[in-house]
């Protein structure tokens, strides 16, 4: 192995892990939770005897930690197999209702359903923030009435935090009968959930984004809502999602939820000096450019999204892999798809600088040890490629200069100009097509 790709290592030869809004590593709490349940006794809390009433009293308690997190009674809280399904419910909790609207940078989970019913997406501003005058004339257009408006908590990509409660005001203003559903898989604990999400009707969640097991997530079902289960073949779940909730997966869900939000304070801040780090060296070392530009401060402290001029993301991914760092060029879900992500031409980059752009995300385990080793690796890959980079200048921008602009230069660069996601008048159209889910 050369010394690049052993400068990302730790000396157990554990990469440097800045893909956290993939996955986040289980944490110890959860897996403590969790142990009783794999290795005890199987049981299905479904069930009348002893041992399932036991397991069915493990699954209400959980119930109750999670609700207490997010800010809902437990009663509004249904299990799902994750974040997807539960986004999914959500959006078709407006099935045959009315017209749907869900923002352009929404995961694939809530605009893949949205088009599948024939809804239409709301462009959002350079910075990533909904455009609330689009909306305003979204709601207010002739049609048959609204019946859903979906807009995320912190969009998975850039960071971006959403005026959830002006959206809520909005649509109680115009369109009193709709529902707001909130994607809020990204969003704990970098936010204040339930003080942003409190006028949703529908909150989507997930476990593995905070450290707890992959394949169980919830969605919160608040009056007026009403579920259409997309399952059939059970009463589980008050007959809102039929099948055997894994009682195994709910307690970890719930222990790693309780140990996310009693943390978050201190993980913000600490969070927000090792992303400045990061975003200030790569910028120095590496030609980085923040996506979001002057902007890139206010997103969620855990994520940090720069384009790299003249470097296809996609090759730095696999070149950063080899040298031990791990980072993405967007959702997980969506890895490996040809077309740039829907979230940075929706802000209004072009293609060209589109696939540029790389996600680096931060998490529980992140520490500054790991900040430092990468910033010892990424600038090196990225120069390799620049040298190695076709003449094409589409995608070389600035040349090969191995340092980039200052923070300084950076953050007064606005961010990108808008183009139209929505359709030909950059106002509300079609869905458009992206990745795939998860």
């Amino acid at each position: 192995m050369n010394t690049t790709a052993r400068a990302g290592r730790d000396p157990g030869g554990a990469p440097v892990y800045l893909d956290h809004a993939a996955s986040s590593p289980l944490r110890p709490e959860a897996l403590e939770a969790m142990l009783p349940w794999l290795a005890g006794q199987p049981a299905n809390p479904a069930g009348s005897h002893r041992v399932a009433r036991r397991a069915k009293a493990a699954l209400e308690d959980a119930r109750e930690q999670i609700a207490a997190v997010v800010g809902c009674r437990p009663d509004e809280l249904v299990f799902t197999s994750g974040g997807t399904e539960a986004a999914n419910l959500g959006v078709h909790a407006a099935r045959d209702r009315g017209r749907l609207l869900c923002s352009a940078i929404e995961h694939a989970a809530v605009l893949e359903p949205c088009r599948a019913l024939g809804g239409a997406t709301v462009p959002v501003e350079p910075t990533g923030i909904l455009d609330l005058a689009a909306l305003a004339e979204a709601l207010d257009s002739p049609g048959p009435p609204v019946a859903l408006v979906a807009v995320m908590a912190v969009n998975n990509e850039l960071g971006t935090v959403q005026p959830v409660p002006e959206v809520v005001a909005q649509v109680a203003r115009a369109a009193p009968g709709a529902l707001v559903l909130c994607d809020a898989v990204a969003a704990l604990p970098w936010v204040e959930l339930p003080e942003l999400t409190q006028g949703c009707a529908l909150v989507a969640l997930s476990a593995h984004k905070v450290g707890g097991p992959p394949g169980i997530g919830a969605l919160v079902v608040r009056r007026p809502a009403q579920l259409a289960p997309l399952l059939r073949g059970g009463s589980q779940e008050r007959g809102r999602r039929p099948g055997t909730v894994p009682v195994a997966l709910a307690v970890g869900m719930a222990a790693a939820l309780q140990a996310a939000w009693e943390d978050r304070v201190a993980a913000r801040a600490r969070l927000a000096a090792l992303r400045r780090r990061l975003v200030t060296g790569l910028v120095a070392e590496a030609g980085a450019v923040p996506t979001l530009g002057a902007a890139w401060d206010s997103a969620a402290v855990d994520l940090a999204h720069l384009r790299f001029p003249g470097v296809a993301a996609q090759e730095l991914v696999v070149g950063l892999d080899v040298a031990g760092v791990c980072a993405s060029v967007g959702a997980a879900c969506a890895s490996g798809a040809p077309e740039p992500s829907h979230v940075l031409t929706a802000i209004g980059l072009p293609e060209t600088e589109a696939r540029t752009g790389l996600r680096f995300s931060l998490g529980w385990t992140t520490s500054g040890a790991e900040v430092e080793r990468a910033l010892a690796v990424v600038p090196g890959v990225v120069r390799a490629l620049r040298s190695k980079a076709p003449g094409d200048e589409r995608i070389r921008d600035q040349g090969t200069r191995s340092r980039g602009p200052t923070l300084a230069s950076a953050a007064s660069t606005p961010a990108p100009r808008r183009s139209t996601p929505g359709g030909p008048s950059g106002r509300p159209g079609a869905v458009p097509g992206v990745g795939g889910t998860g």
